[in-house]
């Protein structure tokens, strides 16, 4: 077994522990099952640690199985798009690729082996009919007339359903179980419909499709899962899988454990509601980088190990709650403030204009990739008479609080001079837009040599070889903590998750590689997106420097 003392405990692992010492098990393992009917997001991305972090951890191996038992809402880029993003958070499963329908001709066998004990039985009842004897969480259900039916006779309808003699919805069939159980998922639930869809592993071979509870339990007994790990709402359908697998010549019996489900501030983890957030083009698609995707973080700068370090903090239990959404900032700054390589750029450019400077000079200065790593080196930086900062680093006066350039005070530009403003233009409009200072040749890379002090350093980019960029500055898609809570989650939100602005970025990021982060200095954590090229350079905010929302809600 692995060494796991440096990891934090909890329930799976402590059932683990005690199964290997016991002998119940020599090794374990585990799958990742979804359903290939949208984006993989960060709540499956808890499942994916999970399953395949113990997998690792305890040497035994981590199946990934594609639960494709509805084929009118899967298909194949579903498919390749969850394979892409499994592999990107750093984990390769065991052998190749798994899919419910391959096991579909032994699912059918094992379906005939509960009708002929009796234990499952065709249904021409109508939908309405079945919810009707359903009964209710107070009232037990009444049996189907249908529930009788002799075992030859349910064996030949199986057949013929599977043969495609019936219509969608004309008939189906379903466990004989009890339908007086207080657990709903016991009132001789379905386990197969009729389905005249193309699949895309299976073509159209087959018109009967089975459902999740009869497929799940035995593609893990299939496997020889050891330990399968679900979200709770699963709980009661557990004692539908064990039924199952109790009553079936299965090859091996696995047993199903539930964790909570991850539930994120300001954000939504159903998929229906994903959905609708596509289709009604509140967003641009699952991979905007305000979704909770994976490949939605992925575009917005998000690496890896960031997710994967979250995914740690927040543990395995069985407990319900809303997880901070500074939780998973935290991880991703923590990331990057060691591994990203700075920049500058600036978002909301004013000229500065350095009179005493040689109009035709220009020269090369050299910035550290990494103040706190030598070993990322150093790239070079232009600088000429005119460059570009910030709107917001110049004031024509200030208090003392405010260390950047005020009218007729000192401050340094980054990695290179320190500079006076000695006047401004404004437009039409009373906004500043040109800063003529005066600079001190003395000072690069140095403090003042007569001793007098510069307390604030500005960034900056050099307006004759500064690159205009498209800035994305992405923030959260809702204004609430639980907008899955509301009555209305579209109305909650917020305005203002997408702000789009004009900038100037240093040179050396016209060269920036798509997924490499990198922080513009003294204004947040940002990537290349997809879109980005040569000709026009589109960069996405990945998160700021600081977590403003928490200081917002803790005024």
């Amino acid at each position: 077994m692995a060494e796991t003392e440096h990891r934090p405990t909890n329930f799976v692992r402590q059932i683990i522990d005690k199964d290997l010492q016991s002998g119940l098990h020599n090794s374990i393992k585990t799958r990742f099952p979804p359903e290939p009917n949208g984006f993989l997001h960060i709540g499956h991305a808890k499942s994916i640690c999970l399953n395949f972090g113990l997998a690792n951890d305890y040497q035994g191996t981590c199946n990934l199985r594609f639960d494709d038992t509805n084929p009118e809402k899967e298909n194949i880029d579903y498919v390749n798009a969850i394979k892409a993003d499994v592999n990107w958070l750093g984990f390769t499963w065991d052998g190749d690729e798994r899919y419910s329908s391959d096991y579909f001709e032994q699912l059918y066998g094992y379906a005939l082996e509960l009708i002929d004990k009796g234990l499952a039985y065709v249904d021409f009842s109508t939908q309405e009919q079945m919810r009707e004897m359903r009964g209710t969480l107070k009232e037990p259900g009444t049996n189907s007339p249908y529930r009788d039916t002799p075992i030859a006779e349910n064996h030949k309808l199986f057949e013929a359903m599977r043969a495609g003699e019936y219509k969608e919805g004309e008939c189906c069939l379903r466990a004989k179980i009890d339908m007086t159980s207080p657990f709903m998922c016991m009132r001789d639930p379905v386990l197969y419909r009729i389905k005249f869809a193309h699949h895309h592993q299976t073509g159209d071979q087959w018109c009967i499709y089975p459902m999740y509870d009869f497929t799940h339990c035995i593609s893990d007994a299939l496997e020889h899962i050891t330990h399968s790990l679900c979200t709770l709402e699963f709980q009661d359908n557990r004692r539908l899988y064990d039924w199952v697998i109790e009553n079936i010549s299965a090859p091996a019996v696995p047993r199903q454990y539930e964790f909570s489900r991850l539930n994120l501030e300001y954000t939504v983890l159903s998929k229906r509601k994903l959905i609708q957030l596509v289709d009604e083009h509140h967003v641009a698609g699952w991979d905007d980088p305000r979704m909770p995707t994976i490949a939605g973080l992925k575009r917005r700068g998000y690496t890896p190990a960031s997710i994967r370090e979250f995914c740690l903090r927040i543990g395995v239990t069985k407990m319900d709650n809303l997880v901070e959404m500074g939780m998973l900032e935290a991880c991703i700054r923590d990331d990057l403030n060691v591994n990203a390589p700075r920049a500058m750029a600036v978002l909301d450019p004013i000229k500065v204009v350095i009179e005493n400077y040689p109009v035709d000079q220009s020269e090369t200065l050299v910035a550290p990739n990494h103040p706190n790593d030598e070993s990322k080196g150093n790239r070079e930086i232009s600088f000429s008479r005119e460059v570009w900062i910030e709107a917001d680093d110049f004031r024509e006066q200030a208090n003392k609080k405010f260390k950047r350039l005020v009218l007729g005070k000192e401050v340094r530009l980054r990695n290179s001079y320190v500079i006076k403003a000695e006047r401004f233009e404004q437009d039409q409009d009373g906004k500043v837009t040109t800063v003529y200072c005066s600079y001190d040749a003395e000072t690069l890379g140095k403090d003042p040599a007569d001793g007098r002090k510069v307390k604030g350093v500005i960034h900056w980019v050099d307006a004759a070889s500064g690159v205009p960029a498209q800035i994305n500055l992405y923030d959260r898609l809702f204004n609430v903590p639980n907008p899955a809570g509301a009555e209305d989650f579209v109305s909650t939100i917020n305005p203002n998750s997408l702000q789009v602005v004009n900038g100037i970025v240093e040179a050396s990021l016209t060269n920036a590689e798509t997924g490499v982060a990198y922080q513009f200095e003294r204004t947040g954590y940002f990537c290349a997106d997809p879109d980005s090229s040569a000709e026009q350079l589109i960069f996405n905010r990945t998160v700021g420097l600081r977590d403003t929302w928490g200081r917002t809600e803790g005024a």
